[in-house]
């Protein structure tokens, strides 16, 4: 049916200005929990000497290709329910929100403890969270966490809501070892160009509470919109699941057993620039739909890939340097937890003050790409 006045492209392009922008969702509070055992990149190299020995490539090449020096793992064995929960008390400490004001509780990590049920449930149980909150997992690699925040802030616009609460505990110990144990048996450069990325991996644990800013007087953080764009063509690029490492059975085969394990493969390149290209695209919708202009924005929080990542996204977006804050030299990636983390802690050091326009900028394997405009 034809609209009065208007054109269907008309139309259209109001329909698409009124996406995803909030009226009255705020952040109330970050919590973070960081790992005790520091992994220095040299302590890395050190395990693959015979790796750097075969392919006659010098020491230090890790830190040198990326820009991280160290990074943080957990103790092993540790749950990371336990990390999610730590984080989200934290976050509930610095707010005027009980658990059982929370009505909905995602864990949004690529890491999870079960294929069921949702780790959602354990960190639910353990906060004291209501029976009558919506409880579950979210999985969209890195961008976990802010689509998490999306999904509760629409909740929230439509006032089915009035808080909740984003959880993620990313763990890379265990993925490290198991790369590293490959790399020893193939020693080949294709094998160190597709495991470089698995090495710069972080751990850590974040919790994001999103409110409609009715339990402070002090409305902080208001989040005002974002965009999302998608280049689900390059989906091969970075992957991190499960195979089959080897056949187990008796000597008649009526039994076969397979024993699965972990693997991650990233071209880091193609990653990069097709990135690259989706972030700019990313941003150019942000931008239009926020109604902001790129010189407006004080500050931004990017996901913490590495150095040459940082700098050409920045570059191509035309963001200088001194307006975004980096965690990654001495944190690594740590997927979904990264940019939430990283934005706690450059509050923590009054890098993002309070009036600050600010850009939340995530990318994630897929490609995926989404970014949330916050006035902090």
């Amino acid at each position: 049916m034809p609209v009065k006045g208007s054109t269907l492209t008309e139309t259209f392009q109001r329909l698409l200005t009124r996406h995803m922008n909030y009226s009255k969702v705020y952040i109330d509070a970050i919590g973070y929990e960081l790992p005790p055992v520091v992994v220095t990149s040299t302590e890395l190299e050190a395990r693959l000497r015979p790796v750097y020995q075969t392919l006659r490539l010098p020491e230090g090449q890790l830190e040198a290709l990326t820009g991280i020096a160290e990074r943080r793992w957990w103790e092993p064995g540790y749950p990371v329910s336990q990390g999610a929960t730590a984080a989200a008390r934290k976050a509930l400490a610095m707010s005027n929100v009980r658990p059982q004001d929370v009505q909905v509780l995602i864990y949004a990590a690529v890491c999870r403890e079960q294929f069921e049920p949702a780790t959602a449930c354990k960190v639910a149980a353990a906060l004291g969270i209501s029976h009558d909150a919506a409880v579950y997992d979210l999985s969209n690699a890195c961008l976990g966490v802010l689509n998490g925040i999306v999904d509760i802030a629409n909740r929230i616009e439509l006032g089915q809501v009035r808080a909740g609460l984003v959880v993620s505990c990313e763990t890379a110990r265990e993925i490290n070892d198991t790369m590293i144990d490959e790399m020893l048996q193939n020693r080949s450069i294709d094998m160190f160009k597709t495991s470089l990325a698995t090495l710069t991996g972080g751990s850590g644990a974040v919790a994001v509470l999103v409110t409609d800013g009715s339990f402070s007087k002090e409305q902080r953080r208001r989040l005002i919109g974002g965009s999302n764009q998608a280049a689900p063509q390059h989906h091969g690029l970075c992957q991190w699941g499960l195979t089959t490492a080897a056949a187990l059975g008796d000597a008649v085969g009526e039994r076969v057993l397979h024993a699965a394990r972990q693997f991650m493969s990233t071209d880091s390149v193609a990653v990069l620039k097709f990135g690259v290209d989706l972030g700019l695209r990313t941003w150019k919708a942000f931008l239009a739909r926020l109604g902001w202009a790129a010189d407006t924005i004080d500050k931004v929080i990017c996901h913490q890939v590495g150095g040459p990542h940082r700098e050409a996204v920045l570059k191509a977006l035309g963001i200088s340097l001194d307006k975004e804050f980096s965690t990654y030299p001495y944190l690594g990636n740590i997927g979904t937890v990264s940019l939430p983390l990283t934005a706690a802690l450059a509050e923590e050091r009054e890098f993002l003050l309070p009036g600050d326009r600010v850009g939340f900028l995530g990318i994630g394997s897929g490609l995926n790409c989404l970014m949330l405009g916050v006035e902090w």
